[in-house]
């Protein structure tokens, strides 16, 4: 069966990962995207092999995963000959797709204006760092941005540092805006036939991550919405983070009498709910140090296993905090396909991949390919695409506009 995006071209003119996330999406749902890169060193993101200076693995896991399902072209925009091929593939595409600076776009005349100039029904997308309004012209990049928002203040006990959520977590939230976005063009584009332009930018995905504090703040000023917070001091003990015998769990109650009685039996310590120190929902949020530290003595005497085969059948909503190893290793990740493996022709082997976040009934998206080579698709949509003849390539590559 045909995929959702089948029929759909997309130029993707994008580097490292906000970009290329939201364009594997789009390829990922059978959309036909086409990498044009630079000739000789292509996207920056190829040559990424390490994080924080540290190898990761014998394949590059970085490029190949965010650029799966796609094709590549060797351009050099540079040069005029350059430009005119990708305007012909204007002119047979439905998306442009860039995260360059719009200095980068102004100078080879890939702007808004004149590449809706080609195709009207052109959808025309941009992944900025701040978005195109106000004065912040700064580069941008996930930990950067994920400063600015709040986010990171917001993490980690009172003076300890500010905790950084996690490598390209913002990215991948922006891309997935990004994709969003696209597509709201087109389901617009097809009531009136025309294409425009869409943004989403780095520092707007961010401030939608931090949404629910960041909402209560904004409604409230309340700095416990803006500030560190300390585990020992939670405002209902009942939600908060305690220490099993082996590991982490996280804890989700409300604060009322009857969900603590619960899980004062769910214990074996009834005492707790009787004791008059936490006899209501102020009294236990008055002593919350006092009963988070009863807490943190009674959990550690069993592992998280044995807590959550009491709690599932009470209806007491708890999960053990758990690390990429526990995850990588979860069924449920695998049986919804949330992890795929896939052939990778780097290390000619299969390799355990992301899946898909999204499922259709009907219609659902796949992993055929990792990444491609650079230019490897280059002549074939030179050739079947945009009907240049054989003799013309040969010009092409004679004048360096393709290798």
């Amino acid at each position: 069966m045909a995929k959702a995006l089948k029929g759909v071209r997309v130029i993707d003119l994008t580097v490292w990962f906000q970009g290329p996330v939201c364009s594997q999406h789009l390829a990922d749902f059978g959309a036909e995207v086409i990498k044009v890169e630079r000739p000789v060193h292509g996207d920056q993101g190829r040559g990424v092999r390490s994080i924080k200076a540290l190898p990761v693995g014998d394949w590059n896991q970085y490029f190949l995963v965010i650029n799966r399902n796609k094709k590549s072209m060797a351009l050099d925009l540079k040069r005029q000959e350059g430009r005119d091929i990708l305007y012909r593939l204007v002119e047979k595409s439905d998306v442009f797709l860039s995260n360059l600076a719009m200095e980068n776009l102004a100078a080879w005349d890939l702007g808004y204006e004149k590449l809706s100039e080609i195709n009207p029904r052109l959808v025309y997308a941009t992944n900025t760092g701040y978005g195109h309004r106000g004065a912040v012209s700064k580069p941008s990049f996930d930990m950067t941005v994920q400063a600015l928002t709040g986010l990171m203040a917001r993490l980690g006990e009172p003076g300890e540092p500010p905790i950084y959520l996690g490598m390209g977590s913002g990215d991948a939230h922006g891309g997935l805006m990004s994709a969003l976005g696209i597509m709201l063009a087109l389901h617009q584009r097809r009531r009136t036939g025309r294409g425009q332009y869409v943004d989403a930018s780095l520092y707007g995905a961010q401030l939608f991550l931090g949404a629910p504090t960041l909402q209560a703040f904004l409604a409230t000023g309340d700095e416990r919405y803006s500030e560190q917070q300390a585990r020992t001091a939670a405002p209902n003990p009942l939600w908060n983070r305690y220490r099993a015998r082996d590991q982490w769990l996280f804890l989700c109650l409300e604060n009322d009498d009857a969900r603590f009685a619960t899980l004062c039996e769910s214990l074996d310590r009834s005492d707790l709910a009787g004791d008059p120190h936490f006899a209501s929902a102020e009294k236990r949020r008055k002593n919350g140090p006092e009963l988070v530290a009863a807490l943190d003595a009674i959990l550690a005497g069993r592992d998280a296993a044995e807590w959550m085969q009491r709690w599932r059948p009470l209806g007491i909503a708890a999960s053990p905090i758990q690390n990429l190893e526990d995850v990588a290793e979860d069924p449920q990740a695998w049986e919804n396909e949330y992890f795929v493996k896939t052939h990778c022709d780097e290390v000619n082997r299969e390799v355990s991949v992301r899946g898909l976040p999204i499922t259709l009934g009907k219609t659902p998206g796949s992993v055929e390919t990792l990444g491609p080579e650079l230019g490897q698709d280059t002549e074939l949509i030179l050739a079947d695409t945009l009907g240049y003849s054989w003799d013309e390539i040969g010009e092409l590559k004679s004048k360096g506009a393709i290798p």
